[in-house]
C-alpha cells in the first residue's frame, strides 16, 4: 500500500443499483469522502439483504422454501414441457427496480447524494497529471473535483465514453436482434381475472418463436408485470427512449418505445396459458420498451476512472442477471477500497477489479444474448426441438450465474491488488 494516507474524494456518477450499493459500503470508510451524482431529480418510487427483503414481494413463498423460475415450452410438439429451472434459492423473492432503489437509498446518508446532476464530461488525462483530481462537468455548468470517478451511469454512460474513447465501437449500446419488450403493469386482483392465478405469484418464462412470455409479481405481491419479448419487432425512429435510471434503463437510443403492434391472434398456436398472458399484455402496452446491451469493452478503467454495472456491461434482460452482476461489481470494489490509502492505490485497485470482474460480467452479457435466441427458437442448432438438451443447457447456465462465490472473488481481487501495490511501492 502507499506510504501516505489522506481522505480521498470519490465521485459515484449514477444512483442506480450499482451506484447506491457501492455508496452504501464506501460511505462507512473513514478515509473516503463519497458523493453520488444522480441525473434524475428524485426517485418516485442486515443492510443490503434487509433492504431487499423489506421491498421484495412477501407472498410468493416462505423464506425457507425454495423458489425457482420455470422455463416452459409454450409452442411446438413439446408444448407444456418444463425445460429449465433458473434462480433456485431459499427465500427467493422478487422486487421492482424502483422499490429496490428506494431500499438502497435509505443506506446512503442524504448529504452524500445530489439529484438532478447529469454528468456531461470529464477532464482528459492529456490536460492534467495522473495525480491531479478529475474535473466532473455537469449539465447545469457546475464543476466538481474528485480523486477518482466511478461510473455507474447506465447503458448510455458518459464515463464509459471517457474510459474507452468516444470513437470506440463498444461505447454505444446495441440491439442487434431488434428486441422489443411489450409490457403491462396491472394489479394482481385485475390479473387474476384474465390469467391462471398461479402466474400471479411465481415467475414463469413461456417460450416460443413469436416471442417469449413472462410474469413477475411486484410490490409485495400487489402488482404484476407481464410481458412478451419479441425478437425483430423493434422499429428504429428518432426516439431516444426513457432515461438511464428509469424502469427501462436499457432502452436503446434510436429505437422507438413501440415496435409493431402486439397481435394476440399471432399466438394462436401457443399454449392457452401463454395466450392468456399475451392477451392481458395486449390490452395495454404502455409500459413497452426496446432493450439493448454492450459489446465487450477492452477495459473497465482508465487511470482513476472506472465503470460498473450497466455502464460497464449492460446485458439483455433474458438471463435475469444484470442486477446481480452490478452488485458483484460493488462488492469487489467495496472490498478493495478497504485497502486504498492514496490515489496511487486507487489506480491499482481498479486494475485488480478489472482483472476479476470483466471476464465474468462479460460472460453474463454473452449468456443473456444466447438466452434470448434460445427462448425465440432462433439458434442454429435448433435446440428447442430437443427438450433434454435444453434442460442441460439451462442447468449449466443456472450454475454459472447462481454459484457465485463473492468471498472467492474478493480474495482473488485482494491477492492481485496486494501483489500489485507491493511491486508498485518498491519501484
Amino acid at each position: 500500500m502507499g506510504s501516505t494516507c489522506r481522505v480521498l474524494n470519490v465521485a459515484i456518477v449514477g444512483g442506480g443499483i450499482s451506484g447506491l450499493a457501492l455508496a452504501a459500503g464506501l460511505c462507512k470508510k473513514p478515509n473516503l469522502n463519497v458523493h453520488v451524482y444522480e441525473a434524475v431529480p428524485e426517485y418516485k418510487g442486515p443492510e443490503l439483504r434487509q433492504a431487499y427483503f423489506d421491498k421484495a414481494t412477501c407472498n410468493m413463498e416462505e423464506e425457507q422454501e425454495e423458489v425457482v423460475t420455470e422455463v416452459i415450452l409454450a409452442q411446438g410438439p413439446h408444448m407444456g414441457q418444463m425445460v429449465g429451472q433458473l434462480g433456485r434459492a431459499k427465500g427467493r423473492k422478487t422486487v421492482s427496480r424502483a422499490d429496490l432503489l428506494d431500499g438502497l437509498l435509505r443506506l446512503v446518508p442524504p448529504e452524500c447524494i445530489s439529484f438532478g446532476t447529469r454528468l456531461v464530461g470529464l477532464s482528459d488525462y492529456e490536460d492534467r497529471s495522473l495525480d491531479e483530481p478529475i474535473k466532473c462537468t455537469f449539465q447545469d455548468g457546475t464543476v466538481k473535483e474528485a480523486d477518482c470517478v466511478i461510473g455507474a451511469d447506465g447503458i448510455h454512460s458518459v464515463v464509459r465514453s471517457f474510459i474507452l474513447g468516444a470513437g470506440d465501437p463498444a461505447v454505444s449500446p446495441k440491439n442487434e436482434d431488434g428486441w422489443q419488450i411489450y409490457r403491462t403493469m396491472v394489479s394482481t386482483e385485475e390479473a387474476r381475472k384474465h390469467i391462471n392465478e398461479r402466474w400471479t405469484r411465481s415467475v414463469p418464462i413461456l417460450l416460443g418463436p413469436k416471442g417469449h412470455v413472462n410474469c413477475i409479481p411486484l410490490n409485495k405481491g400487489t402488482r404484476l408485470s407481464a410481458g412478451v419479448a419479441v425478437r425483430g419487432a423493434a422499429v428504429q425512429s428518432k426516439s431516444t427512449g426513457p432515461g438511464e435510471t428509469g424502469s427501462n434503463s436499457n432502452a436503446v437510443e434510436g429505437y422507438g418505445t413501440f415496435g409493431r403492434r402486439l397481435d394476440p391472434e399471432q399466438y394462436s398456436d401457443y399454449s392457452e396459458e401463454a395466450q392468456q398472458i399475451v392477451r392481458l399484455v395486449a390490452r395495454d402496452t404502455s409500459a413497452s420498451w426496446t432493450t439493448g446491451d454492450h459489446d465487450h469493452a477492452s477495459v473497465y478503467y482508465n487511470g482513476s476512472a472506472v465503470m460498473i454495472g450497466d455502464a460497464a456491461h449492460a446485458a439483455l434482460p433474458f438471463a435475469g442477471n444484470g442486477a446481480a452482476q452490478a452488485l458483484e461489481d460493488a462488492a469487489v470494489l467495496n472490498c478493495l477500497f478497504d485497502e486504498v490509502r492514496n490515489q496511487g492505490d486507487v489506480r491499482q485497485a481498479f486494475i485488480s477489479y478489472d482483472k476479476v470482474r470483466r471476464p465474468r460480467s462479460q460472460a453474463a452479457v454473452d449468456m443473456a444474448r444466447t438466452f434470448g435466441r434460445v427462448y425465440a427458437y432462433a439458434t442454429e442448432d435448433d435446440i428447442h426441438k430437443d427438450p433434454e438438451r435444453m434442460k442441460e443447457f439451462f442447468s449449466k447456465a443456472a450454475a454459472a450465474t447462481n454459484n457465485a462465490d463473492m468471498q472467492e472473488q474478493n480474495a482473488w481481487a485482494l491477492e492481485d491488488y496486494r501483489g500489485r501495490t507491493l511491486r508498485y511501492n518498491r519501484a
